[in-house]
């Protein structure tokens, strides 16, 4: 038989994979780990570590398995640090015939792979990655005849397709949609179950990075990496989270507290985004817990994480897939700003900034909230380039890889596709960050004034914002009733506003 070599990449540790039914000896897989991977922008410290410790785990869990493994750490002589001179010094070396892998869920390694395997004179195959509900093209092929791609459309058909929470045709509860009711603010009750945490001891792989002097951002003050990191631990994490954290995880998937760093979430995204869990078994764990809990859980709160899943998850990639590699350049309200130094320390006297980067600076964790209507709001409200604001995101947490990251960022955002993923700017003034946290509280500056030294930031900067971008954004009809409330201001009013956004923009750390 011919041999063959088979890639893994850092997020495709899937064991559940068909091509791990049996050990072949024809059969080498090969893991590397690269300055490639590292270096292309700067990552959180706990990110590289995190996919070290899982890469290394899964590998030896395949050797355990009587599979033949190449693993090349970081520091490795022989590592090139290149993807395709590592494949092809193993295909020479080891006299490979025949060249196999996963297709990539990331544009920039994808078109990576086509041109290297257009450079073989041996055989080559790709395969999926068997991971996601959907195929790659999917949701293009959905959308193919209509004008626009709402979420929502995909989401019932996502529901219909697999019969997910379904009683017949209709959704189960009467509603396809019960985010409405996913907006509690949570006030110290009830109280939060403690988080299940796993002692995987990376000292080995700190001294890997420290060795390679890989340039990382963020902070790593243990030796102990939190996240789950094989398969085991991901399950362990999941049926935790179904047993003590779903029957409120609705109600306050959106909140967000100064006490509280996870919440009711999950901690499952980063296991699920290098493939220790599939999509589906998450789903119907979550439901199967439901079914036999109906009498404690309420539909709201597992129909909000299905959603999070089979909804947004889903969507991201496919609409990823059908918008690249044009829409990482996309910039349709031509922000051209810098990010300020304090996105890399946490020093603002902004709180809800301050708790939220520094939430991410700490655990490479902030949930969807914080990043959209904190982060990503006061990025887009101060008109950071787009170009910017994506490499933080993919930078800082642990769980970003491009095809999530990316349509969330430029698209939910910051706005920048000119609306194929949201119907409008995620954008607000103080009063909503204050509705959703306890942020306002103990800040610096006062939630209700718009103009004064002490006025929140937020607040000049959402009018500022909404008279910048009118040109554009003055014909978006969910748009119409906050551009009503503006030009009702008085001249002096509106310009005292924009004087003090200026100020913001323009000095950015120094508020």
């Amino acid at each position: 038989m011919q041999k063959t070599l088979r890639l893994i990449l850092g997020d495709q540790l899937n064991a559940n994979h068909s091509w791990f039914k049996e050990p072949n000896e024809n059969i080498t897989y090969c893991l590397f780990e690269m300055r490639q991977e590292t270096d292309y922008i700067p990552h959180h410290i706990q990110k590289v570590i995190g996919f070290f410790a899982a890469m290394r785990s899964f590998a030896h869990q395949l050797q355990s398995r009587r599979h033949n493994v190449i693993y090349l750490k970081i520091n490795d002589k022989i590592n090139t640090q290149n993807l395709v001179d590592n494949l092809s010094l193993i295909i020479k070396k080891h006299n490979i015939e025949s060249f196999e892998y996963q297709l990539p869920d990331e544009y920039r390694l994808d078109q990576q792979l086509t041109e290297f395997r257009k450079s073989l004179d041996i055989k080559t195959n790709t395969c999926d990655s068997e991971h996601f509900y959907t195929s790659r093209y999917e949701l293009k092929e959905f959308f193919e005849d209509k004008k626009t791609y709402l979420m929502e459309n995909f989401y019932r058909h996502m529901r219909k397709k697999h019969e997910i929470l379904m009683e017949g045709k209709q959704p189960e509860g009467g509603q396809w949609n019960y985010d409405k009711s996913n907006r509690k603010k949570w006030k110290g009750k009830p109280a939060i179950p403690h988080y299940k945490w796993f002692i995987n001891n990376v000292s080995n792989i700190v001294s890997d990075i420290e060795k390679a002097e890989i340039k990382t951002i963020g902070h790593f003050k243990t030796e102990t990496f939190s996240y789950p990191i094989n398969r085991e631990q991901a399950l362990e994490q999941l049926h935790y989270f179904c047993e003590y954290l779903l029957i409120r995880f609705g109600d306050y998937q959106d909140t967000m507290h100064t006490d509280q760093v996870y919440l009711f979430h999950s901690r499952i995204s980063f296991a699920m985004n290098i493939k220790l869990l599939s999509p589906a078994e998450v789903v119907n764990s979550a439901i199967d817990y439901y079914y036999d809990h109906r009498s404690e859980i309420n539909i709201s709160q597992i129909e909000g994480f299905v959603r999070q899943i089979i909804g947004w998850r889903e969507y991201m990639r496919g609409m990823y897939w059908t918008l690249m590699p044009n829409y990482k350049t996309e910039n349709h309200l031509n922000n051209k700003n810098t990010l300020p130094d304090f996105f890399w320390t946490g020093n603002t006297k902004m709180n809800c900034l301050k708790q939220s980067i520094n939430n991410s600076l700490n655990n490479a964790y902030a949930h969807h909230i914080q990043r959209l209507m904190i982060t990503g709001n006061y990025a887009l409200l101060t008109q950071i380039h787009p170009d910017q604001v994506d490499a933080w995101y993919l930078g800082i947490y642990a769980d970003a890889i491009e095809w999530v990251q990316l349509p969330n960022t430029r698209g939910m955002s910051q706005f920048a596709d000119g609306g194929k993923i949201a119907t409008k700017p995620y954008v607000s003034s103080g009063s909503y960050i204050d509705k959703m946290s306890n942020y306002c509280e103990n800040c610096h500056y006062n939630k209700k004034e718009k103009i004064t030294e002490k006025a929140c930031p937020f607040n000049s900067l959402y009018w500022n914002f909404l008279d910048d971008k009118r040109e554009i954004l003055g014909g978006n009809r969910r748009m119409s009733m906050m551009y009503s409330v503006l030009d009702k201001m008085d001249k002096s009013q509106r310009n005292s506003i924009k004087a003090r956004a200026t100020s913001i923009i323009e000095h950015p750390n120094e508020y």
